[in-house]
């Protein structure tokens, strides 16, 4: 990580059609100082992930093609693939019309799973529709079965998120 991508600071966001319309980069951080991020598969464009970036983790993701986000629930920047080696290089980036949000369109690497239970996607149950929801509202699994056992790769008690 470079010194000056860590001291970049995006320009301050406008508001209506200068945000809407303007070329200028200036994301609208929340107040957490992040944007949501959808992963996407670049070939087909199946949703693989959703996660966080901060200025840095956005700025890294921009200068070196390779996806940079920030966790949450352990409050700092991560590398995809940093453990398991599931790298994401971005082929392409969107910013949303107010710029809170991003999408990027991804190549995977490794055995191409986006997500820490080993699967392709973090979307692999759907929820079902037609019915008002109740303690007994049943998810439905995809069909994406894990592609790795994510106790070898993240170890035994690691929940795994964030990789």
């Amino acid at each position: 990580m470079s010194a000056e991508t860590t001291a970049f600071t995006f320009p301050a966001a406008g508001k209506g059609a200068a945000l809407e319309e303007d070329t200028i980069l200036s994301p609208r951080f929340d107040a957490n100082g992040l944007v949501t991020c959808v992963a996407v598969d670049a070939g087909t464009g199946e949703v693989l992930m959703l996660a966080h970036m901060n200025a840095e983790a956005l700025a890294l993701t921009m200068e070196t093609g390779e996806a940079h986000y920030f966790s949450r629930s352990r409050g700092k920047l991560w590398k995809k693939g940093e453990t398991s080696g599931h790298t994401q290089k971005v082929r392409e980036m969107l910013i949303d019309c107010d710029q809170d949000a991003v999408v990027i369109k991804v190549e995977m690497g490794g055995t191409g799973a986006a997500c820490h239970t080993g699967r392709r996607s973090c979307f692999y149950r759907s929820v079902p529709l037609g019915a008002a929801p109740s303690a007994a509202t049943r998810l439905a699994f995809t069909g994406d079965t894990p592609r790795f056992d994510p106790a070898a790769v993240y170890g035994k008690g690691h929940d795994g998120h964030d990789h």
